[in-house]
């Protein structure tokens, strides 16, 4: 069965790795948009790439525009860190920056992402809308503390993809939306974070993404507004 998927954050290493999975079968067609250069060539003729600004509003409908009506929506973007900030392990390192960070691509990114492409999903059979989310967001599995901003603005995510499921239900029955926690994955992003990580845990964005299509294909309308890890297994809030 032939599908339109559309991939938002396809540079990075997650998102890349979705793509090249994705693209392998001709029959998907598959929209990717990124904000920076897509650091692989995806050559193949069922990829068309676009750029895509996730402060500007109006790139973002222009974006849902270009696709639709899609079967498979994957939000692949996200901040932990960068050169000037880190996450805090201690209240006495909080500032509004890094909140102003961590919400501005964490949540309020996504809730656009979903304000325009969740009108664009296939109506008439099953569809899903992706957004990557984190374990650290879950309040109940929260024993360690420390990452306020991060934790704070994955925890906001998970309660858009509640809220977004409860009205997507009442217009669109066929679609679902949740959440993915991809675990740890060998990037850019867990680099400074990874030697804790006992060496099975710390998986590449291949395998990761090879087993969340795995969570994405066995989902059911009954699993909309929640959050799965990449071994299938639900993380309460």
């Amino acid at each position: 069965m032939s599908r339109n998927i559309a991939i938002i954050g396809a540079s990075g290493g997650i998102g890349s790795a979705f793509v090249e999975l994705l693209s392998k079968d001709q029959q998907n067609t598959l929209y990717t948009f990124s904000r920076s250069p897509q650091n692989r060539s995806f050559t193949r003729g069922n990829v068309t790439s676009a750029s895509i600004d996730y402060n500007n509003e109006e790139s973002i409908y222009e974006a849902a525009e270009t696709s639709g009506p899609l079967d498979l929506v994957i939000v692949a973007t996200g901040f932990l860190h960068n050169h000037t900030i880190m996450p805090e392990r201690s209240l006495h390192e909080l500032s509004t920056e890094k909140f102003e960070k961590n919400f501005l691509i964490n949540t309020i990114g996504p809730a656009l992402i979903a304000k325009h492409f969740l009108p664009k999903m296939n109506k008439k059979q099953r569809s899903v809308f992706a957004i990557l989310s984190a374990r650290v967001g879950s309040i109940s599995d929260n024993r360690l503390g420390g990452w306020y901003s991060y934790r704070a603005s994955k925890a906001a995510v998970n309660m858009l993809i509640r809220t977004a499921s409860i009205e997507v239900a009442r217009k669109a029955p066929n679609t679902i939306v949740v959440g993915l926690h991809p675990g740890t994955v060998n990037s850019q992003l867990s680099q400074p974070f990874q030697r804790n990580v006992k060496p099975e845990k710390l998986f590449t964005a291949e395998y990761s993404v090879k087993k969340l299509m795995g969570v994405i294909q066995n989902l059911n309308t009954n699993d909309s507004g929640k959050i799965f890890a990449w071994d299938g297994k639900q993380i309460e809030s």
